[in-house]
């Protein structure tokens, strides 16, 4: 499984930001989606996860501001960014499992699958 993420970028504070993450996952509907960041210093930590039956999992830190979403036709998934602050800077990675279960989902260990990660800068 391939995964490619795109959309990161430099804004400003109360802006918003879309992150979109292609899969080439076959078939990709039964795999879980997640974002994980990373910032410097610090230990890459979960932001969300969506599995196949389309429910939504969130980091308290992003809960009400972030929306995950998928596209099982086109492979995607998609985090929407809304409301950022200086602190959700980081490195954004998206991850894929078929196998692991819903108590994992924010480890990122129990992600077997990988994209580059894409960079998120918000500048207050």
């Amino acid at each position: 499984v391939q995964l490619q993420a795109s959309g990161g970028g430099l804004v400003q504070a109360g802006d918003s930001l879309r992150l979109s993450c292609a899969a080439s996952a076959v078939p990709f509907n039964v795999y879980v989606m997640a974002w994980f960041r990373q910032a410097p210093g610090k230990e890459r930590e979960f932001v969300s996860a969506i599995n196949k039956g389309r429910s939504l999992f969130y980091a308290d830190s992003v809960k009400g501001r972030f929306t995950i979403s998928r596209d099982n036709a086109k492979k995607t998934v998609t985090l929407q960014m809304q409301s950022l602050k200086p602190e959700d800077t980081a490195v954004y990675y998206c991850a894929a499992d078929r196998q692991i279960i819903m108590s994992s989902y924010s480890r990122a260990h129990a992600y077997d699958h990988w994209g580059q990660g894409t960079q998120v800068t918000v500048s207050s």
